[in-house]
Protein backbone atom coordinates (compact mmCIF):
# COMPACT_ATOMS: atom_id res chain seq x y z
CA UNK A 1 0.00 0.00 0.00
CA UNK A 2 3.21 2.50 1.00
CA UNK A 3 4.47 1.60 -2.32
CA UNK A 4 1.42 2.21 -4.57
CA UNK A 5 0.77 5.54 -2.22
CA UNK A 6 4.24 6.65 -3.01
CA UNK A 7 4.15 5.98 -7.05
CA UNK A 8 1.52 8.23 -6.85
CA UNK A 9 3.30 10.88 -5.42
CA UNK A 10 6.36 10.44 -7.27
CA UNK A 11 4.33 10.80 -10.35
CA UNK A 12 3.15 14.05 -9.78
CA UNK A 13 6.64 14.50 -8.24
CA UNK A 14 8.89 14.12 -11.54
CA UNK A 15 6.31 15.40 -14.64
CA UNK A 16 7.44 18.41 -14.14
CA UNK A 17 10.97 17.63 -14.55
CA UNK A 18 11.17 14.46 -16.63
CA UNK A 19 8.14 16.34 -19.40
CA UNK A 20 11.07 16.96 -21.39
CA UNK A 21 12.95 13.87 -21.09
CA UNK A 22 15.64 15.26 -18.51
CA UNK A 23 17.52 13.52 -15.75
CA UNK A 24 18.74 15.75 -13.15
CA UNK A 25 22.41 15.87 -11.98
CA UNK A 26 23.25 13.87 -8.54
CA UNK A 27 26.13 15.26 -6.39
CA UNK A 28 26.02 13.55 -3.18
CA UNK A 29 28.20 14.64 -0.96
CA UNK A 30 30.00 12.00 2.07
CA UNK A 31 31.84 13.35 4.64
CA UNK A 32 33.22 11.26 7.47
CA UNK A 33 32.87 11.04 10.97
CA UNK A 34 30.89 14.13 10.99
CA UNK A 35 28.71 14.79 13.30
CA UNK A 36 25.33 16.25 13.73
CA UNK A 37 25.70 19.38 15.75
CA UNK A 38 28.97 20.45 13.59
CA UNK A 39 27.19 22.70 10.91
CA UNK A 40 25.54 26.15 12.02
CA UNK A 41 21.87 25.16 10.61
CA UNK A 42 22.10 22.42 13.82
CA UNK A 43 23.31 24.65 16.15
CA UNK A 44 27.14 24.61 16.27
CA UNK A 45 28.29 28.18 17.21
CA UNK A 46 31.99 27.34 17.43
CA UNK A 47 32.20 27.27 13.52
CA UNK A 48 30.54 29.26 10.98
CA UNK A 49 29.33 27.17 8.36
CA UNK A 50 27.65 29.77 5.78
CA UNK A 51 28.04 27.46 2.64
CA UNK A 52 25.97 24.39 4.10
CA UNK A 53 23.62 26.56 6.14
CA UNK A 54 23.15 27.87 2.57
CA UNK A 55 22.44 24.62 0.84
CA UNK A 56 20.20 23.58 3.80
CA UNK A 57 18.31 27.16 3.68
CA UNK A 58 17.57 26.37 -0.25
CA UNK A 59 16.40 22.84 0.33
CA UNK A 60 15.50 20.30 3.12
CA UNK A 61 17.56 19.50 6.05
CA UNK A 62 16.63 16.24 8.03
CA UNK A 63 17.04 16.75 11.29
CA UNK A 64 16.33 12.97 12.06
CA UNK A 65 18.54 11.42 9.35
CA UNK A 66 20.19 8.09 10.04
CA UNK A 67 22.89 6.13 9.11
CA UNK A 68 25.00 2.97 10.33
CA UNK A 69 27.75 3.42 13.21
CA UNK A 70 30.58 3.01 11.32
CA UNK A 71 32.19 3.78 7.90
CA UNK A 72 31.76 0.63 6.10
CA UNK A 73 28.64 -0.18 7.02
CA UNK A 74 27.13 3.07 5.91
CA UNK A 75 28.71 3.32 2.70
CA UNK A 76 27.14 -0.26 1.57
CA UNK A 77 23.68 0.09 2.44
CA UNK A 78 24.11 3.48 0.44
CA UNK A 79 25.33 2.12 -2.63
CA UNK A 80 23.00 -0.73 -2.18
CA UNK A 81 20.06 0.18 -0.63
CA UNK A 82 20.17 -2.59 1.74
CA UNK A 83 20.67 -3.14 5.72
CA UNK A 84 23.52 -4.41 6.45
CA UNK A 85 21.01 -7.40 7.63
CA UNK A 86 20.69 -8.13 4.09
CA UNK A 87 24.35 -7.25 2.48
CA UNK A 88 26.21 -8.70 5.39
CA UNK A 89 28.69 -6.12 5.60
CA UNK A 90 27.96 -4.95 9.01
CA UNK A 91 31.43 -4.41 10.03
CA UNK A 92 34.67 -2.20 9.23
CA UNK A 93 37.20 -3.75 7.02
CA UNK A 94 39.04 -5.45 6.79
CA UNK A 95 38.83 -8.20 8.92
CA UNK A 96 39.42 -8.09 12.72
CA UNK A 97 37.20 -9.83 15.86
CA UNK A 98 36.68 -10.42 19.00
CA UNK A 99 36.35 -14.26 19.21
CA UNK A 100 36.80 -15.02 23.15
CA UNK A 101 34.12 -12.57 23.70
CA UNK A 102 30.97 -13.49 25.87
CA UNK A 103 28.61 -13.22 22.71
CA UNK A 104 29.39 -14.96 19.53
CA UNK A 105 30.32 -11.90 16.80
CA UNK A 106 28.37 -13.24 13.36
CA UNK A 107 30.27 -13.60 10.18
CA UNK A 108 30.23 -10.59 7.48
CA UNK A 109 31.14 -9.61 4.54
CA UNK A 110 34.56 -8.77 3.87
CA UNK A 111 34.04 -7.33 0.69
CA UNK A 112 31.75 -5.71 -1.49
CA UNK A 113 30.73 -8.04 -4.43
CA UNK A 114 31.60 -6.58 -7.70
CA UNK A 115 28.05 -8.49 -9.14
CA UNK A 116 26.38 -6.46 -6.25
CA UNK A 117 23.55 -3.58 -7.89
CA UNK A 118 24.73 -0.43 -6.59
CA UNK A 119 23.42 3.57 -7.14
CA UNK A 120 25.94 4.11 -9.93
CA UNK A 121 25.13 0.86 -11.92
CA UNK A 122 20.86 2.37 -11.88
CA UNK A 123 22.19 5.30 -12.84
CA UNK A 124 24.43 4.30 -15.13
CA UNK A 125 22.02 2.47 -17.24
CA UNK A 126 19.83 5.33 -18.15
CA UNK A 127 22.52 7.59 -19.19
CA UNK A 128 24.42 8.70 -16.76
CA UNK A 129 28.16 9.06 -16.60
CA UNK A 130 29.29 8.39 -12.85
CA UNK A 131 32.56 8.97 -11.07
CA UNK A 132 33.89 7.54 -7.43
CA UNK A 133 35.99 10.50 -6.15
CA UNK A 134 37.49 9.96 -2.67
CA UNK A 135 37.46 7.55 0.17
CA UNK A 136 35.86 3.92 -0.72
CA UNK A 137 36.80 1.62 2.09
CA UNK A 138 34.60 -1.16 0.15
CA UNK A 139 36.61 -3.83 -1.02
CA UNK A 140 39.60 -5.97 0.04
CA UNK A 141 42.81 -4.86 -2.36
CA UNK A 142 42.09 -6.58 -5.53
CA UNK A 143 39.40 -3.42 -6.11
CA UNK A 144 40.32 -0.84 -4.08
CA UNK A 145 41.08 -0.03 -0.80
CA UNK A 146 40.48 2.82 2.23
CA UNK A 147 41.33 5.25 0.11
CA UNK A 148 40.27 5.42 -3.22
CA UNK A 149 38.64 2.77 -5.28
CA UNK A 150 41.06 0.80 -8.57
CA UNK A 151 40.20 2.80 -11.83
CA UNK A 152 40.27 -0.62 -13.39
CA UNK A 153 37.59 -2.33 -10.75
CA UNK A 154 35.73 1.33 -10.95
CA UNK A 155 33.34 -0.31 -14.02
CA UNK A 156 32.48 -3.62 -11.69
CA UNK A 157 30.43 -0.98 -9.69
CA UNK A 158 28.92 0.98 -12.09
CA UNK A 159 31.25 3.83 -12.15
CA UNK A 160 32.94 5.33 -15.32
CA UNK A 161 35.90 7.16 -13.33
CA UNK A 162 38.01 6.76 -9.73
CA UNK A 163 40.77 9.27 -10.22
CA UNK A 164 44.12 7.82 -7.98
CA UNK A 165 45.71 10.78 -5.65
CA UNK A 166 49.26 11.15 -6.41
CA UNK A 167 50.00 10.55 -2.89
CA UNK A 168 48.16 7.49 -0.99
CA UNK A 169 48.40 10.01 2.22
CA UNK A 170 46.90 12.85 0.78
CA UNK A 171 44.04 12.13 3.17
CA UNK A 172 46.67 12.60 6.08
CA UNK A 173 48.34 16.28 5.30
CA UNK A 174 46.86 19.36 4.46
CA UNK A 175 43.50 20.00 3.81
CA UNK A 176 42.74 16.01 4.38
CA UNK A 177 42.07 16.45 0.28
CA UNK A 178 39.02 18.68 0.27
CA UNK A 179 41.01 20.53 -3.02
CA UNK A 180 41.75 18.20 -4.45
CA UNK A 181 38.69 16.56 -4.19
CA UNK A 182 36.84 19.27 -4.90
CA UNK A 183 39.04 20.10 -8.31
CA UNK A 184 38.18 16.54 -9.28
CA UNK A 185 34.52 17.02 -8.77
CA UNK A 186 33.97 20.08 -10.95
CA UNK A 187 36.39 18.76 -13.71
CA UNK A 188 34.18 16.10 -14.07
CA UNK A 189 31.13 17.93 -14.15
CA UNK A 190 32.75 20.00 -16.93
CA UNK A 191 33.95 17.56 -19.01
CA UNK A 192 30.00 15.87 -18.52
CA UNK A 193 28.01 18.59 -19.08
CA UNK A 194 26.52 17.25 -22.25
CA UNK A 195 24.64 14.06 -20.44
CA UNK A 196 23.30 13.82 -16.89
CA UNK A 197 25.96 12.98 -14.52
CA UNK A 198 26.43 11.60 -10.70
CA UNK A 199 29.54 12.59 -8.69
CA UNK A 200 30.03 10.22 -5.58
CA UNK A 201 32.15 12.79 -3.67
CA UNK A 202 33.53 11.15 -0.70
CA UNK A 203 34.91 12.83 1.42
CA UNK A 204 37.55 11.99 4.35
CA UNK A 205 37.26 14.87 6.52
CA UNK A 206 36.74 14.50 9.36
CA UNK A 207 38.32 11.49 10.14
CA UNK A 208 41.50 11.15 11.67
CA UNK A 209 44.12 12.02 12.30
CA UNK A 210 42.51 15.52 11.94
CA UNK A 211 44.40 18.33 9.72
CA UNK A 212 43.88 21.67 8.56
CA UNK A 213 45.64 24.28 6.81
CA UNK A 214 47.79 25.75 9.18
CA UNK A 215 46.26 29.21 8.54
CA UNK A 216 43.17 28.22 9.87
CA UNK A 217 43.96 26.02 12.53
CA UNK A 218 46.02 29.24 14.10
CA UNK A 219 43.04 31.08 13.65
CA UNK A 220 41.05 28.77 15.85
CA UNK A 221 44.12 28.81 18.41
CA UNK A 222 43.94 32.67 18.15
CA UNK A 223 39.95 32.16 19.66
CA UNK A 224 40.70 29.95 22.67
CA UNK A 225 40.55 26.77 20.95
CA UNK A 226 43.22 24.00 22.53
CA UNK A 227 45.52 22.37 20.80
CA UNK A 228 44.12 18.45 21.02
CA UNK A 229 41.02 17.72 23.38
CA UNK A 230 37.68 18.20 22.81
CA UNK A 231 36.69 21.37 20.31
CA UNK A 232 40.32 21.56 19.30
CA UNK A 233 41.99 23.84 17.25
CA UNK A 234 42.59 21.59 14.23
CA UNK A 235 38.93 19.94 14.34
CA UNK A 236 37.26 23.09 14.07
CA UNK A 237 39.78 24.47 11.17
CA UNK A 238 38.67 21.16 9.42
CA UNK A 239 35.05 21.73 9.69
CA UNK A 240 35.53 25.19 8.22
CA UNK A 241 37.89 23.83 5.41
CA UNK A 242 35.27 21.41 4.43
CA UNK A 243 32.67 24.37 4.28
CA UNK A 244 34.56 26.27 2.40
CA UNK A 245 35.36 23.43 -0.22
CA UNK A 246 31.29 22.81 -0.69
CA UNK A 247 30.64 26.92 -1.48
CA UNK A 248 33.45 26.23 -4.16
CA UNK A 249 31.51 23.13 -5.49
CA UNK A 250 28.09 25.40 -5.51
CA UNK A 251 30.04 28.18 -7.21
CA UNK A 252 31.07 26.28 -9.84
CA UNK A 253 27.73 24.34 -10.45
CA UNK A 254 26.57 27.84 -11.16
CA UNK A 255 29.47 28.74 -13.12
CA UNK A 256 28.97 25.52 -15.15
CA UNK A 257 25.61 26.44 -15.65
CA UNK A 258 24.67 22.78 -13.95
CA UNK A 259 23.13 24.24 -11.06
CA UNK A 260 19.55 24.59 -11.68
CA UNK A 261 19.62 21.20 -12.95
CA UNK A 262 21.24 19.20 -10.45
CA UNK A 263 20.27 17.46 -7.37
CA UNK A 264 22.66 18.17 -4.37
CA UNK A 265 22.96 15.60 -1.04
CA UNK A 266 24.86 16.16 1.93
CA UNK A 267 25.54 13.53 4.71
CA UNK A 268 27.66 11.85 6.85
CA UNK A 269 28.63 8.43 7.31
CA UNK A 270 28.46 8.32 11.01
CA UNK A 271 28.52 10.30 13.91
CA UNK A 272 31.24 11.98 15.30
CA UNK A 273 34.46 10.89 17.37
CA UNK A 274 32.91 11.92 21.18
CA UNK A 275 35.06 9.38 22.75
CA UNK A 276 37.46 7.35 21.61
CA UNK A 277 38.45 5.20 24.07
CA UNK A 278 42.52 3.45 24.21
CA UNK A 279 42.38 0.10 22.08
CA UNK A 280 45.70 -0.47 24.05
CA UNK A 281 43.62 -2.28 26.61
CA UNK A 282 42.04 -4.93 24.54
CA UNK A 283 44.46 -5.30 21.41
CA UNK A 284 47.98 -5.31 23.47
CA UNK A 285 46.84 -6.22 26.72
CA UNK A 286 44.99 -9.64 28.13
CA UNK A 287 41.63 -7.91 27.27
CA UNK A 288 40.54 -8.39 30.53
CA UNK A 289 38.46 -4.97 30.78
CA UNK A 290 36.10 -3.26 33.51
CA UNK A 291 37.13 0.33 33.09
CA UNK A 292 37.75 1.83 29.46
CA UNK A 293 40.20 5.08 29.33
CA UNK A 294 39.60 7.51 27.15
CA UNK A 295 42.05 8.34 24.59
CA UNK A 296 41.01 11.24 22.65
CA UNK A 297 37.94 13.34 21.95
CA UNK A 298 37.23 15.70 19.24
CA UNK A 299 33.18 17.31 19.34
CA UNK A 300 31.00 16.73 21.85
CA UNK A 301 27.67 15.58 20.05
CA UNK A 302 25.81 16.98 22.49
CA UNK A 303 22.75 16.84 22.66
CA UNK A 304 22.52 13.83 21.22
CA UNK A 305 24.38 10.60 23.25
CA UNK A 306 27.94 9.66 22.59
CA UNK A 307 29.39 9.34 18.91
CA UNK A 308 31.01 7.45 16.22
CA UNK A 309 30.14 3.59 16.57
CA UNK A 310 27.36 3.96 19.36
CA UNK A 311 24.08 2.79 18.75
CA UNK A 312 22.92 6.08 20.48
CA UNK A 313 21.74 8.86 18.83
CA UNK A 314 25.33 10.39 18.59
CA UNK A 315 26.51 7.70 16.42
CA UNK A 316 23.67 6.85 14.28
CA UNK A 317 22.00 10.75 13.61
CA UNK A 318 23.75 12.51 11.10
CA UNK A 319 23.44 16.00 9.32
CA UNK A 320 21.25 15.52 6.46
CA UNK A 321 20.61 18.23 3.47
CA UNK A 322 18.99 17.86 -0.05
CA UNK A 323 18.68 21.10 -2.88
CA UNK A 324 17.07 20.82 -6.07
CA UNK A 325 16.48 24.29 -7.47
CA UNK A 326 13.10 24.33 -8.82
CA UNK A 327 11.83 20.88 -7.64
CA UNK A 328 12.35 21.38 -3.76
CA UNK A 329 10.73 24.12 -1.78
CA UNK A 330 13.48 25.91 -0.04
CA UNK A 331 13.71 26.33 3.78
CA UNK A 332 12.49 22.86 4.55
CA UNK A 333 12.79 21.32 8.28
CA UNK A 334 12.07 17.36 8.28
CA UNK A 335 11.80 15.60 10.99
CA UNK A 336 10.28 12.34 9.68
CA UNK A 337 12.62 9.70 10.49
CA UNK A 338 14.74 8.53 7.40
CA UNK A 339 17.45 5.89 6.96
CA UNK A 340 20.52 5.42 4.77
CA UNK A 341 18.81 3.08 2.66
CA UNK A 342 16.40 5.34 1.65
CA UNK A 343 18.58 7.24 -1.17
CA UNK A 344 19.55 4.80 -3.67
CA UNK A 345 15.36 4.31 -4.03
CA UNK A 346 15.02 8.06 -4.06
CA UNK A 347 17.98 8.74 -6.23
CA UNK A 348 17.03 6.25 -8.83
CA UNK A 349 13.27 7.72 -9.15
CA UNK A 350 14.54 10.91 -9.66
CA UNK A 351 16.35 10.03 -12.48
CA UNK A 352 13.09 8.00 -13.47
CA UNK A 353 14.04 4.40 -13.10
CA UNK A 354 14.96 1.93 -10.46
CA UNK A 355 16.53 -1.43 -8.75
CA UNK A 356 15.67 -4.29 -10.84
CA UNK A 357 13.19 -6.65 -9.46
CA UNK A 358 16.18 -8.98 -8.36
CA UNK A 359 17.68 -6.88 -6.02
CA UNK A 360 15.90 -6.27 -2.82
CA UNK A 361 15.62 -2.53 -2.04
CA UNK A 362 15.26 -2.20 2.22
CA UNK A 363 14.38 1.96 1.58
CA UNK A 364 11.99 3.64 0.23
CA UNK A 365 11.49 6.61 -2.22
CA UNK A 366 11.38 10.10 0.08
CA UNK A 367 9.66 11.70 -2.79
CA UNK A 368 7.14 13.22 -0.97
CA UNK A 369 9.35 14.04 1.79
CA UNK A 370 11.16 16.37 -0.48
CA UNK A 371 8.20 17.69 -1.49
CA UNK A 372 7.10 19.01 1.68
CA UNK A 373 4.32 15.77 2.20
CA UNK A 374 3.72 12.96 4.69
CA UNK A 375 5.21 9.41 4.34
CA UNK A 376 3.34 6.55 6.12
CA UNK A 377 5.54 5.64 9.68
CA UNK A 378 7.46 2.74 9.71
CA UNK A 379 10.16 1.24 12.59
CA UNK A 380 13.92 1.96 11.44
CA UNK A 381 16.11 -1.22 12.07
CA UNK A 382 20.08 -1.41 12.79
CA UNK A 383 21.95 -4.78 13.27
CA UNK A 384 24.99 -4.57 14.87
CA UNK A 385 26.31 -7.84 15.85
CA UNK A 386 30.10 -6.74 17.10
CA UNK A 387 32.40 -5.35 19.29
CA UNK A 388 34.13 -2.40 18.76
CA UNK A 389 35.36 -1.34 21.98
CA UNK A 390 37.43 1.76 21.29
CA UNK A 391 33.49 3.28 20.34
CA UNK A 392 32.36 1.13 23.44
CA UNK A 393 30.08 -1.08 21.28
CA UNK A 394 28.95 -4.45 21.87
CA UNK A 395 26.63 -6.45 20.19
CA UNK A 396 23.31 -5.00 20.14
CA UNK A 397 20.25 -3.95 17.56
CA UNK A 398 17.90 -1.68 17.43
CA UNK A 399 14.57 -0.29 16.44
CA UNK A 400 12.76 3.27 16.27
CA UNK A 401 9.55 3.18 15.79
CA UNK A 402 7.87 7.30 16.35
CA UNK A 403 9.54 8.74 18.78
CA UNK A 404 10.79 5.80 20.46
CA UNK A 405 13.87 3.85 20.47
CA UNK A 406 14.82 0.24 21.34
CA UNK A 407 18.18 -0.77 22.28
CA UNK A 408 18.82 -4.38 22.88
CA UNK A 409 22.45 -5.79 24.05
CA UNK A 410 22.69 -9.10 23.63
CA UNK A 411 25.17 -10.09 26.82
CA UNK A 412 27.34 -7.34 27.68
CA UNK A 413 27.28 -3.51 27.34
CA UNK A 414 29.20 -0.47 27.98
CA UNK A 415 27.66 2.38 30.13
CA UNK A 416 28.33 5.96 29.75
CA UNK A 417 31.28 5.94 32.07
CA UNK A 418 33.25 3.44 30.21
CA UNK A 419 32.31 0.62 32.56
CA UNK A 420 32.10 -2.54 30.87
CA UNK A 421 29.26 -4.98 32.41
CA UNK A 422 28.14 -8.42 31.77
CA UNK A 423 24.77 -9.46 30.98
CA UNK A 424 21.70 -8.71 28.42
CA UNK A 425 20.03 -5.26 28.69
CA UNK A 426 17.39 -3.66 27.46
CA UNK A 427 16.66 0.36 26.90
CA UNK A 428 13.74 2.06 25.97
CA UNK A 429 14.04 5.94 25.53
CA UNK A 430 11.36 8.39 24.16
CA UNK A 431 13.46 10.42 21.70
CA UNK A 432 10.75 13.46 21.27
CA UNK A 433 11.31 14.07 25.12
CA UNK A 434 14.78 12.74 25.95
CA UNK A 435 16.61 13.47 22.54
CA UNK A 436 19.95 12.67 25.08
CA UNK A 437 18.68 9.17 25.76
CA UNK A 438 19.26 9.76 29.69
CA UNK A 439 16.27 7.94 30.99
CA UNK A 440 15.96 4.31 30.29
CA UNK A 441 11.78 3.26 30.38
CA UNK A 442 12.42 -0.35 29.78
CA UNK A 443 11.09 -1.41 33.26
CA UNK A 444 8.28 1.32 33.48
CA UNK A 445 7.10 0.60 29.45
CA UNK A 446 8.14 -3.12 29.81
CA UNK A 447 4.93 -4.06 27.41
CA UNK A 448 5.77 -1.71 24.96
CA UNK A 449 9.52 -2.78 25.21
CA UNK A 450 8.60 -6.10 24.85
CA UNK A 451 6.04 -5.74 21.72
CA UNK A 452 9.11 -3.56 20.02
CA UNK A 453 11.97 -6.42 21.36
CA UNK A 454 9.63 -9.19 19.48
CA UNK A 455 9.84 -6.58 16.24
CA UNK A 456 12.92 -6.48 16.19
CA UNK A 457 13.88 -10.15 16.71
CA UNK A 458 11.48 -10.83 13.89
CA UNK A 459 13.10 -8.69 11.49
CA UNK A 460 16.32 -9.98 11.97
CA UNK A 461 15.35 -13.90 11.22
CA UNK A 462 13.20 -12.42 8.15
CA UNK A 463 16.67 -12.43 6.50
CA UNK A 464 17.41 -14.50 8.14
CA UNK A 465 20.78 -13.35 10.34
CA UNK A 466 21.82 -14.77 13.87
CA UNK A 467 20.37 -13.38 16.68
CA UNK A 468 23.58 -13.13 18.47
CA UNK A 469 23.79 -15.26 21.68
CA UNK A 470 26.50 -16.85 24.32
CA UNK A 471 30.03 -18.26 22.33
CA UNK A 472 31.10 -21.46 22.93
CA UNK A 473 34.31 -19.67 22.48
CA UNK A 474 34.37 -17.77 25.41
CA UNK A 475 37.51 -17.36 26.64
CA UNK A 476 37.68 -15.51 30.95
CA UNK A 477 42.28 -15.31 30.04
CA UNK A 478 41.32 -13.33 27.48
CA UNK A 479 37.30 -11.99 26.97
CA UNK A 480 37.69 -8.59 24.89
CA UNK A 481 40.73 -9.22 23.21
CA UNK A 482 40.21 -7.66 19.61
CA UNK A 483 42.57 -9.59 17.17
CA UNK A 484 43.28 -9.56 13.30
CA UNK A 485 44.05 -13.17 13.43
CA UNK A 486 41.04 -15.39 12.85
CA UNK A 487 40.73 -18.74 14.28
CA UNK A 488 40.41 -21.67 12.51
CA UNK A 489 37.34 -22.24 13.50
CA UNK A 490 36.02 -18.21 12.54
CA UNK A 491 33.19 -19.39 10.11
CA UNK A 492 33.29 -18.67 6.23
CA UNK A 493 31.04 -15.35 5.04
Amino acid sequence: MMRICLAGLLSLFLAPLLSGGEKPNILFILTDDQGWPTLGCYGNERVETPHLDRLAAEGVRFTDAYVLSQCTPTRASLLTGQHSARNGMWHVIPWYGTPWAPVTEAPYVESLPCGSFTLAKGLQDVGYATTCIGKWHLTDKESGNYVALDPEAAPAFGFDEAPIPESWRYHQEGDKGVDWLTDKALDFIARKKEQPWFVYLSHHTIHGPIVAPEELVQKYRNRGAPEEGLFNAPYLAAIETLDRGVGRLLEGLAELGEEEETLVVFLSDNGGVDIQYDPADFKDGSGKIEQLRVKERHFSNAPLRAGKGSPYEGGIRVPALVKWTGVIPPGQVEGTPIHVTDWLPTLLSAAGTQAPESWPVDGIDLAPLLQGEEIEDRPLYFYLPLYDLRWGLTPCAVVREGPWKLIEYFGDWVDSDGVYHRGEKLELFHLVGDIGESENLAETQSERAAKMQGRLHAWMQSFPVPIPGHNPHFDPARPLKETREKPVWYPAE
